[in-house]
């Protein structure tokens, strides 16, 4: 099982990752893997950072359609 030492040291490996990805790699459920997440940003060890979207091909994701959808949500070591 892992620990949210286990997910901080992915996270300092990799540099940014997604929670889908994370729960992936440690064949985590995506719940789990987001309460870590949230507990460890919490402790300062962790923290969030919304990707630019690169791949808009418009250029206006402001006013996108699903909603700003193409926004990543990454997390990284603090």
């Amino acid at each position: 099982m892992a620990s949210l030492i286990t997910v901080r040291d992915l996270l300092a490996l990799q540099g940014r990752m997604e929670a889908r990805r994370i729960s992936e790699m440690l064949s985590l459920p995506l719940a789990r893997v987001a309460a870590m997440l949230e507990q460890l940003e919490v402790m300062g060890k962790a923290r969030r950072v919304q990707e630019e979207p690169g791949a808009c091909l418009s250029g206006s994701c402001k006013n996108c359609p699903e909603g700003k959808a193409c926004l990543r949500e990454l997390w990284m070591v603090k």
